[in-house]
């Protein structure tokens, strides 16, 4: 790599101590990192399965011995308490294991060229090939998982893959791609690079020689990557501003767990975030009181305590950013229920009621500890509230009738619909992703290896 001539310093959200730092590469860095990995590329479609499989579950064994290491790094340089970023810890590991078993079944289908009249001579089938050089650009909110979504499945596939995390949280991304370099992964393969968007995004991103942008992000930035890729695949996951719909018959125990635990996990920095909730007029009253009152046990401090529950937001421009969100709905008549303080870059768990359309913060994402409890009294007035947003990640629906169960998840338009679960619950292995305008093609790991392959056909016309 070109030398880089200044730092990128990482601090701790919560009292700006020095974390560490890592490289601010600049637009030369980056081409020489898409140079690395296109003559890398030629090696990688080749590597066996088995390697790409010993591989992975090699860095997957290595982070489960190290996991309380990882762990300290996200909840220091991040917003996520200790006991959040030892469940990313987990899944992480749980996310490799999964793409080292996926490399396996990395298969194809014969193809009956039969059918069609003058190919009875004809025999032929199609596999999945890797498709090239793939740029990987990851949020700070999982700063671990989530790049383990995309360069797990990236490898597995056969690509060579250049990671660039966010700027907030680029230091557990590093020590991940330092445990790849131990294993016998090919040089150039994986590279991580470091820096700002405005300076080598566009570089990585328009690049012919990149094949795929895989982007999870803002929508602003999306939209931007969206129109300057050029002709490549592009997935994008935008985020939401996920809906959770409490029906008359729920069990309003489970429905609070769950929502609290969705509204206010990673202090609602979250795409699957628990924004509006959809409560049935009979059970309105007792549900707000008690969602406030579980709100307010929330223990919010310090990040490395075993007793907090909620860490800061990222920085203080996100936080007054939520704090601007809630004022424009207070403004307008919306009743603030409980929270609403903000300390520095902590905010305290906020609940709003009266939310009119109007409000900013009743159509965008909030990426806060801010959730909108709303009444129904027609389910089908609730599914067409649920979807008068231009998002479509995940819902949440609580119900103990299975017909209308059945019936509220396929009229909600979303990627994702969680019965008796909030819209913040997923497994790694599931497909994960979004319609409208919370982005473009599907995550989860198997999901992930098809988008960053393609079918490649073969025909034999064989002798009669």
């Amino acid at each position: 790599m070109p030398d880089v001539k200044s730092m990128i310093t990482v601090v701790n959200p919560q009292d700006g101590a020095y974390v560490g730092e890592v490289d601010n590469c600049d637009t030369a860095a980056a081409l020489q990192a898409i140079e690395s990995a296109v003559e890398a590329y030629e090696i990688s479609k080749k590597l066996p399965a088995h390697i790409r499989m010993s591989v992975l579950n090699q860095v997957a064994n290595e982070l489960y011995e190290q996991r309380e290491i990882f762990a300290q790094t996200i909840a220091r340089e991040g917003i996520k308490t200790i006991r959040e970023a030892r469940k990313e810890v987990a899944r992480c590991v749980d996310t490799l294991r999964i793409s080292a078993e996926e490399a396996r079944r990395l298969t194809g289908e014969t193809i009956a060229f039969d059918q069609a009249p003058g190919s009875e001579n004809r025999f032929g089938y199609f596999k999945r090939l890797p498709i090239g050089v793939i740029v990987a650009i990851t949020p700070f909110n999982d700063p671990l998982n989530l790049v383990a979504h995309k360069i797990g499945p990236a490898i597995a596939a056969g690509n060579s893959v250049i990671l660039m995390p966010h700027t907030e949280t680029p230091l557990v991304a590093r020590m991940l791609v330092e445990l790849f370099a131990k294993t016998e992964l090919p040089q150039g393969i994986l590279q991580l690079i470091t820096g700002h968007g405005e300076v080598i995004g566009d570089v990585l991103v328009t690049d012919p020689r990149v094949r795929m942008v895989s982007f999870t992000g803002g929508s602003v930035v999306g939209h931007s990557i969206l129109q300057k890729a050029g002709l490549k695949k592009v997935s994008l996951e935008l985020g939401s501003n996920c809906p959770a719909l409490i029906l008359a018959d729920a069990d309003i125990e489970q429905a609070l767990e769950a929502t609290v635990s969705g509204a206010f996990w990673a202090a609602g920095q979250n795409c699957l975030h628990v924004q509006r909730i959809y409560i049935d007029q009979s059970l309105y009253a007792q549900f707000a009181k008690d969602f406030c009152r579980r709100a307010n046990a929330i223990q919010v401090g310090d990040k490395l305590k075993e007793t907090t529950d909620m860490g800061p937001m990222i920085n203080e421009r996100a936080a007054q950013k939520v704090e601007g969100l809630i004022a424009d709905a207070l403004n307008k008549n919306a009743t603030l229920l409980c929270g609403g303080e903000r300390n520095g870059t902590f905010f305290q768990p906020t609940v709003l009621s009266d939310v009119t359309d109007d409000c900013l913060i009743a159509k965008e994402e909030v990426f806060g500890p801010v959730t909108l409890l709303y009444r129904f009294t027609d389910v089908d007035e609730a599914i067409a509230m649920a979807n008068n947003v231009d998002f479509g990640l995940q819902a949440g629906v609580f119900t103990r009738d299975l017909n209308a169960a059945f019936k509220v998840a396929d009229a909600l338009e979303c990627g994702g619909v969680m019965i008796n679960d909030s819209s913040d619950y997923r497994i790694d292995a599931m497909p994960f992703g979004g319609v409208k305008g919370s982005g473009l093609g599907r995550e989860g790991v198997m999901n992930t290896i098809h988008e960053m392959t393609e079918a490649k056909t073969y025909c034999f016309n064989l002798n009669p």
